[in-house]
């Protein structure tokens, strides 16, 4: 069974810390940081609950991928990539989950 999966990009309210993630469930994986369900992780630790950017892929594979590829590159590389779609830093958690 191929299942899909998605890398995101979060950041605090001041766009000064930003945390790359991957997952098979977008909504619920930012909701849980949106709650600050782990409250010892780093997300919860420096308050990142604002979705920033994300990608979907077929498979979670594809989502790993693109993870550790985002990961190795620069602060610059993944400013400009925000930017590139998202251009005000808004939330796009809303944009989720709108059905």
């Amino acid at each position: 069974m191929i299942r899909g999966g998605a890398v995101y990009i979060l950041s605090n309210r001041n766009n000064t810390t930003l945390y790359i993630g991957v997952t098979s469930d977008l909504v619920s994986r930012i909701y849980e940081h949106k709650v600050k369900l782990y409250p010892a992780s780093f997300t919860a630790r420096y308050n990142l609950s604002k979705l920033v950017y994300f990608e979907s892929f077929h498979s979670i594979e594809e989502a790993i991928a693109r993870e550790k590829q985002l990961k190795g590159g620069s602060r610059k590389v993944k400013i400009n990539l925000i930017e590139s779609i998202n251009p005000e830093w808004k939330d796009l958690y809303g944009e989720i989950t709108e059905s």
